[in-house]
């Protein structure tokens, strides 16, 4: 693979973009996967579709009313969940089956499935423009920041919420803070691994590195690690081979997932 590939103007884009969304990706991600809400994202990612549709049939830029319609429902759901004592499991499965059914009747209605939409699915992160870099590169930092200056009520409250509560902690809007989190990252990382494959980015680099049996922090700087190289090769090689980008990239990761497996039955990451 030549290195000439690294001068032109999409590839950077997409190295660079890709490497944010890997990072906020693994960074939010820790705290689904903990909270046991992994497939959160994929909830979130599937109510988006709806979101896209109807920016679609609007006449607007998709991913403005993906934010907007994938906000709401996330916001709405754990409402639901909290007051009616619902369980995590059972409020995703109804965001995610709404987001489809929502998605799939406002494509009808717009002429059905188009090359815009198939991107949205599918990811189109070697087609991501100047403008979107600069969104994906500010999101990411002011969702780093906030999580910054947030990290021990975000940490107490994963692990122990009755203990984050007597220490004074506002659960409640913690849980309420993490859900916006979540839904902003999944719409911003639509363009790298495509609706379908998303959640793949906020569960497999943490599984992985939650195996490895280490710190918190150092946890997330493997998950980070993992994430980032998994992004990086997957656009490398997608683009060397003419094949899929989001689709190499869930399978590097989920390689990185199996050695590391294979590893730990063969006790050589017992620590």
């Amino acid at each position: 693979m030549s290195f000439e590939i690294f001068s032109y103007s999409f590839m950077q884009k997409a190295i660079i973009s890709g490497i944010a969304i890997a990072i906020l990706c693994s960074v939010v991600g820790i705290f689904l996967v903990l909270r046991r809400y992994s497939l959160f994202g994929d909830a979130v990612a599937h109510t988006s579709f709806g979101g896209i549709a109807a920016g679609i049939l609007a006449g607007i830029y998709p991913l403005w009313t993906a934010y907007v319609v994938s906000l709401g429902s996330a916001l709405i759901i754990t409402k639901i969940r909290n007051r009616f004592q619902i369980s995590g499991d059972a409020s995703v499965a109804v965001l995610l089956s709404m987001g489809i059914a929502v998605g799939l009747v406002l494509i009808s209605l717009s002429g059905g499935v188009t090359l815009d939409v198939f991107s949205f699915l599918f990811g189109s992160i070697l087609l991501v423009s100047t403008t979107d870099t600069i969104l994906i590169l500010g999101l990411t930092g002011i969702i780093i920041i906030v999580i910054l200056l947030l990290y021990r009520e975000l940490l107490y409250s994963t692990f122990n919420e009755e203990q984050a509560k007597v220490s004074g902690i506002d659960v409640e809007k913690i849980n309420y803070l993490i859900v916006f989190i979540a839904g902003v990252t999944v719409v911003t990382s639509i363009q790298l691994v495509g609706i379908l494959l998303i959640s793949a980015l906020f569960v497999i680099p943490n599984v992985t590195a939650i195996m490895y049996g280490r710190g918190f922090k150092q946890t997330i700087f493997l998950s980070m690690a993992f994430s980032v190289f998994s992004v990086v090769s997957g656009i490398l090689l997608s683009y060397a081979f003419d094949i899929t980008p989001a689709g190499t990239i869930v399978l590097i990761a989920t390689t990185i997932f199996g050695v590391s497996l294979a590893l730990k039955s063969t006790k050589l990451l017992q620590h």
